[in-house]
């Protein structure tokens, strides 16, 4: 059997990518199933995408992937399943989905966001006018199984298609999110840390005048650590950021005391994969998450990590974990056995594999 992927950022770049199926690959492998990851946009596009201007170099990106889309079109015969994550072509209508429904090929189709909705980055508002999101309902129809993050999105996509799949955004507890692989680095003070990329740093406004009033009532006593792509404009003393890097993401991570996720209640939010409280409940770091969408599904209140909507629950929720090395210790360990149990790639490796029976 062999797969042909076609997928929008370079291989290890993408949180989505990365979680929603490249963990999986040395599994197929492993099932005598070969595959080949096409990509639209390359390493040199991807470096400059999400960074303001340089619109000349984004422009000749597209259309050096637009070359690449037209190639791989004309190897489909050689695949017996095309895999599409998100969408085969960043802007315009989906031609090239099209083209792999009339080959007669079996389409798998995976997404992990309320992609159907206007979301565009300030970054590339220009491409927000282009984005073509109606398509998503049609890819829907034309696809053979529809493989969604929540159920949330399989809801939308059982409205074209019966053959949906909730296939959960999932965490490698063995190899990566493993806490015993790595030497765990402690600071004095209490760490609370987010993590994520430039298009969710809005989430932490929320959070800047409940951090202010931490830093008010523990003076020297905490800090925020911040994890991204992007350091975000926060005004607060105890902020420390750590541009993301790929070889010591686990390590960063572990520095966290509390992991931290707000979101605002919305339809986009609804989409979400709860993938940062997955990541901070894997490596026994309890958390404390907005109950917007999956979330509440993930973290069990209470036991796994605290759920809070008010800036007051959130106050209560952090100073109590703050308070309480042995609550957090549980929690820690309770979040990591539910993710091992549920949101592990080793629980979901069946499932996974049957997207391609």
């Amino acid at each position: 059997m062999k797969v042909l992927f076609w997928v929008p950022y370079p291989k290890a770049e993408s949180p989505s990518q990365r979680f929603r199926f490249e963990q999986y690959l040395s599994l197929l492998s492993q099932n005598g199933i070969q595959y080949k990851l096409s990509t639209f946009w390359d390493d040199q596009s991807w470096k400059i995408l999400y960074l303001p201007g340089k619109t000349f170099q984004k422009l000749m990106g597209f259309v050096r992937g637009i070359f690449r889309r037209i190639a791989s079109v004309f190897t489909l015969s050689s695949y017996d399943f095309i895999f599409i994550h998100r969408e085969a072509m960043p802007l315009g209508p989906p031609i090239f989905e099209w083209i792999a429904y009339l080959s007669g090929k079996k389409i798998i189709y995976d997404f992990d966001d309320a992609i159907w909705l206007p979301n565009t980055s300030a970054e590339n508002k220009i491409a927000g006018w282009l984005k073509w999101h109606r398509k998503v309902s049609s890819i829907c129809r034309w696809s053979t199984q529809v493989s969604c993050g929540n159920e949330f999105l399989c809801s939308y996509a059982r409205q074209y298609n019966k053959n949906v799949v909730f296939n959960p955004t999932t965490i490698d507890t063995e190899h990566l999110h493993n806490p015993t692989l790595y030497p765990v680095q402690r600071d004095s003070r209490i760490t609370i840390g987010w993590t994520g990329t430039h298009s969710t740093l809005k989430y932490l406004d929320f959070l800047e005048p409940i951090f202010q009033s931490l830093e008010q009532k523990f003076p020297g006593q905490v800090r925020f650590l911040v994890i991204a792509n992007k350091k975000p404009d926060l005004k607060l003393h105890s902020l420390e950021f750590i541009p993301w890097n790929k070889s010591t993401e686990i390590p960063d991570l572990l520095k966290l005391d509390i992991g931290v996720m707000p979101l605002t209640d919305d339809i986009w939010a609804k989409g979400k994969c709860g993938f940062k409280a997955l990541q901070y409940m894997a490596l026994g770091v309890p958390c404390v998450i907005s109950p917007v969408g999956v979330n509440s599904e993930i973290v069990d209140n209470g036991v796994t990590g605290f759920l809070a909507t008010t800036k007051n629950e959130w106050i209560e929720k952090l100073e109590r974990l703050m308070a309480d090395q042995k609550l957090r210790e549980a929690m820690g360990k309770k979040g990591r056995e539910k993710v091992e149990a549920e949101y592990s790639v080793k629980s979901n490796a069946a499932n996974f594999l049957q997207l391609f029976s």
